[in-house]
């Protein structure tokens, strides 16, 4: 997937403009493929976890969270995904020790570390074999214009700086649909990074949504605070990874980016590398992109995983443990 062009985040102008008439036709097709949708209605609890933009809001990590209080709660769930990136179709789940990111892509081996992990094009039948397993919830990654399973809990994930770009539909600009009608299908609003796009509180409040503040945190980048770094990352956006280690302490000398899911090769890696240590520098990436690299290059490479810290999760937990009510769960 190419990086978002820069004009979906800035003030619509001329391109954006001239880019609409094709928006229009996006924005038809995904609305007849939301319309004609017959959603699988599963016979537990679903929790879907989406955005309303391409790519870097921090999904991901919402999923890994989400999943996390759910197992603080005893409650077995199971996360589904499309498996972007992967070759196989599924459904199938996730194994670790014997899938890599080309079968199930990277995302999907991400969260098999936290709970069991499904890939589907069809998350429906994903959906019925994770419940036969013994799932006692469904949590979606990327599942908010995925309408193939119903969703009992919707949480938009959207960038607390970059809030909805130009607010123009792919490809004027980054939103997969239209803002007001994407949120009406919200249950709550996950603001991840610190509020200072103001159109995000003026559309929760038109949506009357409730927002929950978070933030993406590193794990363990503590001891390499001081340390200089060439980081790299091929995700939505990485300049928020990059940002995500200035503030851990790291002292970033050069920093490349590639497209999200980028598959890297011997090449580029070893171009990495002598630039690395032309700089006297560690070279630094993702968990996600560290997950893609051939194994060979996993040692010479740092691996900084995120994890994601709510300032007030009160939101988020009454939601879920709305959830589990005895009447939800006998339906």
């Amino acid at each position: 997937m190419p990086q978002a062009p820069e004009f979906w985040y800035q003030r619509a102008g001329l391109l954006s403009f001239c880019l609409r008439p094709l928006s229009f036709v996006w924005q038809g097709v995904s609305y007849l493929k939301r319309t004609q949708a017959i959603p699988h209605r599963a016979p537990v609890p679903v929790i879907s976890i989406g955005n309303l933009t391409v790519g870097g809001t921090g999904k991901t990590p919402m999923v890994q969270a989400v999943l996390a209080r759910l197992k603080a709660r005893g409650i077995v769930a199971h996360a589904i995904s499309r498996g972007y990136g992967g070759r196989l179709a599924g459904p199938v789940r996730v194994d670790p020790r014997k899938h890599g990111s080309d079968d199930v892509g990277d995302e999907p081996l991400l969260l098999a570390d936290a709970a069991p992990t499904w890939i589907s094009r069809d998350r429906g039948a994903a959906a019925r074999l994770a419940v036969k397993a013994g799932a006692q919830a469904l949590v979606l990654d990327d599942g908010h214009q995925n309408l193939s399973v119903a969703a009992d809990l919707s949480l938009v994930v959207v960038d607390g700086a970059m809030g909805f770009g130009n607010e123009c539909i792919i490809p004027a600009g980054p939103l997969r649909e239209d803002i007001n009608g994407g949120l009406a299908r919200g249950d709550l609003m996950i603001v991840m990074g610190a509020r200072t796009n103001p159109a995000i509180e003026m559309y929760a409040a038109q949506a009357s949504l409730g927002i929950v503040d978070a933030r993406l945190l590193p794990v363990g980048a503590a001891g390499l605070s001081g340390l200089k770094a060439l980081a790299f990352a091929g995700i939505g956006r990485p300049a928020k990874f990059f940002e995500t280690l200035r503030e851990a302490g790291l002292i970033l000398v050069d920093t490349q980016e590639f497209p999200d899911h980028h598959p890297y090769h011997a090449g580029e890696l070893s171009k990495l590398s002598m630039r690395a240590q032309a700089l006297d520098a560690m070279l630094v990436t993702t968990q996600k992109d560290w997950i893609r690299l051939e194994v060979p290059w996993r040692s010479q490479v740092a691996c900084v995983m995120v994890e994601t810290q709510f300032e007030d999760a009160s939101l988020l937990d009454a939601a879920l443990d709305r959830l589990f009510q005895s009447d939800i769960i006998a339906r």
